[in-house]
């Protein structure tokens, strides 16, 4: 379940941005308005989950119907001619697939005894899951050859998302039964969905210089997965979505460090070092290149391990530690929406807006300045962080590490 679930995502997510550019030529702003659907699907989710999947269905069941709906959706986009026809079903779609995340979470915590020591290698296969498609498009199949871009090939990345999704749809109705988390007559407010409870959480001052760095490092985070792909095509980087993997398998090793360095530097030195991650792998994007410089490149995406988990993943496991047992679920829930859902919607339209202010007259991109802005961005980030943020570093326990 978890292998095809990050497979479909993996299947179309990495190279969208190129296939709007060469298949539907799409415009910067065009494409930050396709990439953005993820994030209000991220903000409509806790309510598909809140309200419906929670209260009256089966987990295992609801998540078949979605993946199932999503093959179709999946189908129309893989037909779609303009970024007009292909909008609605790509904003439907991810409406659908973001509640499936936390589905396929709900489905494993059910059926493990003990989720500290079970969950991260049934987790694991997911991130294998988002690697198979890229090596296969790359290494197999050659869709983001010179060649296949020309020919249009890169549209058959939605028709293997497609498959898979009717894979896991069908597939999901086998799986152990799920039963809703809600007893019939249990109250739910918006309050409870959405994690507003958690809010008084911002009373305390570093966690609100950490909330509000949350946000906007999302927006550079935003830039890497809109303009990474047709960046690296662009330039003439061979096999650029299996190069990519890279990243998700620099992902899964830095994981197992973020105990270590919680233990030796402490919270806030563990997480400026993610925030200078994102600052340095810009640089290294803006002034690499495809030939003797591609080191510079390869580094920057095997950064991702960095970038993401020592901010992202230690932002979840702090958040965790200061909400307490009562507010953990609202705390996470609100972090996810302000991340995946508000900052990152800024930052697909920004990365749109500079993605189009740096267009050439030969209908290239300044690429240098593409990513010059974002890595300023996260270096101003970090230096908002390092100042304001001044909570003496508290030892994590490994029992809030596991949490």
């Amino acid at each position: 379940m978890m292998f095809l679930e990050f497979f479909i995502w993996g299947s179309w997510f990495v190279t969208l941005a190129t296939f709007l550019d060469k298949n539907l030529s799409a415009t910067g702003s065009q494409t930050a308005s396709v990439f953005s659907t993820q994030s209000w699907g991220a903000i409509i989710a806790p309510f598909i989950i809140g309200l419906i999947a929670d209260r009256f269905f089966n987990a295992e069941k609801i998540l078949g119907v979605l993946h199932l709906i999503g093959a179709l959706l999946m189908y129309q986009m893989y037909n779609a001619v303009n970024v007009e026809v292909f909008y609605p079903y790509v904003l439907g779609y991810m409406i659908l697939f973001m509640p499936t995340l936390a589905l396929v979470n709900s489905v494993s915590f059910n059926q493990i005894k003990d989720a500290e020591k079970e969950f991260s290698s049934i987790r694991f296969w997911g991130t294998i899951g988002w690697i198979v498609p890229g090596l296969l498009i790359s290494y197999l199949f050659l869709w983001d050859t010179p060649q296949g871009l020309k020919s249009g090939l890169l549209k058959n990345t939605f028709l293997m998302a497609g498959i898979a999704s009717l894979i896991l749809g069908l597939f999901s109705f086998a799986l152990p039964k799920t039963p809703p988390k809600v007893t019939k007559g249990e109250k739910v407010n918006l309050s409870d969905i959405l994690g507003l409870d958690a809010l008084r959480l911002l009373k305390d001052k570093n966690f609100a210089v950490f909330f509000i760095s949350a946000i906007l490092i999302s927006i550079p985070l935003a830039f890497y997965y809109q303009n990474a792909h047709p960046f690296l095509s662009a330039i003439g980087v061979n096999e650029p979505t299996g190069k990519m993997a890279i990243g998700q398998v620099s992902e899964a090793l830095f994981l197992l460090l973020i105990p270590v360095f919680f233990k030796r530097f402490g919270f806030k030195t563990t997480i400026l070092v993610g925030m200078l991650a994102w600052a340095v792998r810009y640089v290294l994007f803006a002034y690499g290149n495809a030939g003797e410089l591609s080191f510079m490149l390869l580094t920057g995406i095997a950064l991702h391990g960095v970038c993401y988990d020592f901010f992202f993943v230690s932002g979840q496991i702090y958040t965790n530690s200061k909400a307490g047992e009562k507010y953990k679920s609202a705390a996470q829930g609100l972090i996810t929406l302000a991340t995946y859902g508000v900052g990152m919607l800024i930052g697909f339209e920004v990365a749109g807006m500079i993605t189009d202010s740096y267009k050439i007259a030969d209908g290239s991109t300044d690429w240098k300045m593409v990513w010059i802005i974002p890595a300023g961005i996260a270096l101003a980030v970090f230096l908002l962080f390092s100042i304001f943020f001044n909570e003496k570093n508290k030892e994590i326990t490994s029992s809030t590490l596991n949490n």
